[in-house]
This record gives C-alpha cells, structure tokens and sequence, in this order.
C-alpha cells in the first residue's frame, strides 16, 4: 500500500485564498479514486477561519511541543476524513489565529513552525509515508528539514519527497543571518538556503526534492527562462532532470453547474436552458439592462499585474464601444481596483466593478457569462478557464503555462475549445474578443461551441494517474 503525505498551507473546503487550496482539496481524493489501495493523508494549520461545522467533526490527536531554534512551541493535532482522506491540523493559536491566512510579518516563522512540526509528528502518529508532497513556498522546508535533519533517522530514511511549485513568484525569502534563529539549522545548510544572499525557502527545497513539480507542461518550461523564473531559472536548470510538469484538474462535484446550490436554477450540457436564467437573475441582481442577446464578459481575479490586467486596461474601453455586457469581481492592487470601479462609473448601462473575494458570487458569474476573459501574463496553471468551461461561459485567453495546455483555439484545425491569442497586447487581447463576439452572432454555432466547452473533460481522472506515475518513478 502507498502511503502519501501532502503538506501544504490550505485546503478547499477548510480554509483557501486560491488555486492551491482547490488543488489539495481535490487531488488527494483523486489519487485516492485512482489507486485505491493508497494511505492518503493532508497536513495543514489549523486556522481560524476554519469554520465549526468542520471542528466539530474533527478528532483530538494529540499534543506535543515543537522546538523551532531557541523556541518550544504549544503544538496540537486534529483530524477528520473527508472523501477518504485523512486531514490533519496543526493547532497553535499564536501562529495561525489572525483572521487571514497570509500576509503577517512572521509568516517565516508560522511556515517554518508549520513544516517543524510535519516532520516531527511522523512517529507521533505512527505515519512514514513512502511520498511526502510539500506544496508552494509555505511548505518547502518540510522538505528541506527531512533531508538536512532527520534523513538518516529510523523510519525517515526510505521517505522520498516532491515539491510542488504552484506559483514561483512566491519563494519564501528572508535574512539569512536568521536561519539558525528562525529555523534552527545549523549554518552548515546555509548552502542549500542561500540564494542572492537571502534564505530562500523554495530555492532549499527545489535542491533537496527528489522531484520538483509544477501545475503545467508549458511553465514546467517557462520556469527555466529568465523571463518567467524569478530568478530561480539557474538553480532549475540545474535541477531539470527531476523537474516535470502535470496539468491541473478542477472538482467536478464542487464545480457540478447541475448541482450548484448557488445557482438560480441548474443546468448541464444535456439541459442548458437553465444558464439563460442565470444570466438573466445576474443582470437583475447588478442592475444592468435584462438583454438575452447582449454577450457578457466577465472575469474572475485577482487584481495583480501577471493576471493581464495591463492589456485589459489598454483595451476595455475598445471593448465597451461594443455590444457587451463587462461584470469584473476581484481584488488587489489598488490601482487596478481604482481603474476598473471608475470605469464601471464611466458605462454604468454595461460594466459592473465587484471589488470583493465572494466564492458563491463567483459561481453565480461563472454560471451567468457568455465569455470569460483570462489574458494572463503569466499562468502557471489556471482553474478558473476550466471552471467557466464547466459552465458553459467560454474561455479567452492568452497562451501561456496551463492556459495554453488547457485550451485551444476555436480556429483551431479540427476545432478548440475557445479563443486564444499569443502577444502580450490590448490590440491581439481586443482581437481575440472580438473574434469571440463575431461566433456569438451566430446562435446556432454558439451554442453548439457552448456545450463543446461543458463537455470538456477538466476533471482530475488523467492528471491523478500521471502524480500515481511520477510517485513510482522514484522507487
């Protein structure tokens, strides 16, 4: 029997900000689906924003202290299963009750905290995986410290280790005159850390991984070029034979629009009538013109530079003297914010600017769109076109990482399934649109592109069979 231990920061449906926390909600059930004789279990903090209706089903563990440098921390453990997964959470209300799950000055601290005591609770719960995935930055020195600290310990020695690199922007860096301090390593590991005269969490476990993972084939690739490693594109190249790349799936249950308790009424691919309602409860709900035969764009993201928001801006205007309806929900930066709301005031008949992180409002837009605009930068993998493509809302992107793996163009030889576009302009993004406009004047071929789009197979089935394989590569 395999046994599996993924760590990571967050986890749908406990506590998530993003894409990773969909990722570890939904792989490990999937590779417990796939391989059925598999011991797979989650470990990840136990936040505050965990809600009671999960507490209360969880099971007290244990407790125990962690020494984390001078530090001997309060450390304890619960768990539940879900969907035949063991998840387990590290309790410390010091580190991990703040009402967020990033952004705190001593995030080094609480990430190392958290990897300490992953390592140090194996023999408390009598559990040496054969596979320990760590996932992101957050997660990175549990790597390192089973390799550097405890490799050649009883029970530790056969545990091989993966890393996952989700997003690469996010390393993990810190003064590195505080690695004895802050991780309680000894300076001789300051090689294995050290990049740019900084501690670099991610840097330490792409060295010490067995084998380094990203979300998708193409930035598997991107990642070895200057352009889109953020620096670590030596320290990869160095390490190319073990690095792979495996395309991300979604939760077709979760994201199941015939399901979708969110949704005003439920449709599939076999009974679409219900989106043209959705669309209408939408329009209804942000107050604009109740029009069936206006297309609606729509975007779900965060309000970032790599999220393509530059060439959004050169070319929203273009796109609102359209016949269009533009519904944006998201936050960030705030320029962007400060943007795309005085553009909403500037067309208040087409353009609505939802400046908030609301899951269920997302699904409700993802339901309600005719087209979903993704113009990425840069995309290590991307959930959302594949979700929008779960409910009949069709994708245009750019080509880049997961989203040029995840869709082709409807130009495509033997058809895609939807726009897409290569440089990074507003001109090519308003052109793609523009092509994706034209198609939606044409009723018949829409909708016959429309339920290509549902069909399309995002679900986990493949990419779980390929983790499966990479795992028994490394025996």
């Amino acid at each position: 029997m395999k046994k599996i231990l993924f760590a990571a920061s967050e986890a749908l449906p406990f506590a998530a900000s993003g894409g990773l926390g969909d990722v570890i909600g939904s792989l490990p059930a999937a590779i417990k689906q796939a391989e059925k004789d598999c011991d797979i279990r989650v470990i990840m903090p136990l936040y505050d924003k965990v809600g009671k209706v999960y507490r209360s089903r969880m099971t007290k563990v244990l407790e125990t202290t962690v020494e984390l440098g001078w530090r001997r921390q309060y450390c304890g453990l619960y768990s539940l299963v879900e969907k035949g997964v063991t998840y387990y959470f590290i309790d410390n209300e010091f580190y991990y009750r703040r009402g967020t799950l990033y952004g705190e000055g001593d995030d080094g601290e609480r990430f190392a905290f958290f990897c300490k005591a992953v390592v140090d609770l194996l023999p408390q719960i009598d559990f040496y995986p054969d596979y320990l995935h760590a996932h992101d930055w957050q997660a990175a020195l549990a790597v390192v410290y089973l390799k550097c600290m405890y490799a050649d310990r009883e029970g530790y020695r056969d545990i091989k280790t993966v890393f996952t690199i989700h997003n690469i922007q996010y390393q993990g860096i810190y003064d590195l005159y505080n690695m004895g301090d802050l991780l309680g390593l000894h300076e001789r590991f300051a090689p294995v850390l050290e990049f740019n005269g900084c501690m670099n969490f991610m840097k330490g476990a792409i060295v010490c991984a067995d084998m380094v993972s990203t979300v998708s084939p193409t930035y598997a690739k991107e990642i070895l070029s200057p352009e889109y490693s953020h620096g670590l594109h030596h320290v990869l190249e160095m390490c190319k034979g073990k690095l792979t790349g495996i395309l991300n799936g979604i939760d077709r249950e979760y994201y199941n629009p015939a399901k979708d308790k969110e949704l005003v009424r439920n449709f599939s691919y076999m009974r679409p009538e219900g989106k043209k309602e959705c669309k209408k409860y939408l329009q209804e709900y942000l107050s604009l013109p109740v029009r069936e035969d206006v297309p609606m764009i729509v975007m779900i993201t965060r309000l970032v530079s790599h999220k393509g928001l530059d060439i959004v801006k050169d070319s929203l205007y273009s796109l609102l003297e359209e016949n269009v309806q533009f519904v944006l929900l998201g936050t960030g930066d705030f320029a962007y914010e400060r943007f795309f709301d005085e553009a909403a005031r500037r067309f208040p008949g087409k353009m609505r600017t939802l400046l908030k992180y609301d899951k269920e409002l997302s699904k409700r837009i993802y339901a309600a769109g005719d087209i979903f605009l993704m113009p990425s930068l840069s995309e290590p993998c991307g959930l959302a076109q594949m979700i929008a493509s779960r409910y009949g809302t069709v994708p245009v992107v750019r080509e880049t990482g997961g989203l040029y793996d995840s869709i082709r163009d409807n130009g495509w030889e033997g058809g895609g399934n939807g726009f897409t576009f290569a440089p990074y302009t507003g001109m090519e993004l308003y052109g793609a649109v523009k092509r994706a406009l034209n198609a939606y004047e044409s009723k018949e071929e829409w909708e016959k592109l429309v339920l290509k789009v549902m069909r399309f197979d995002f679900s986990w089935k493949k990419s779980a069979k390929l983790y499966i394989q990479m795992y028994e590569r490394l025996n």
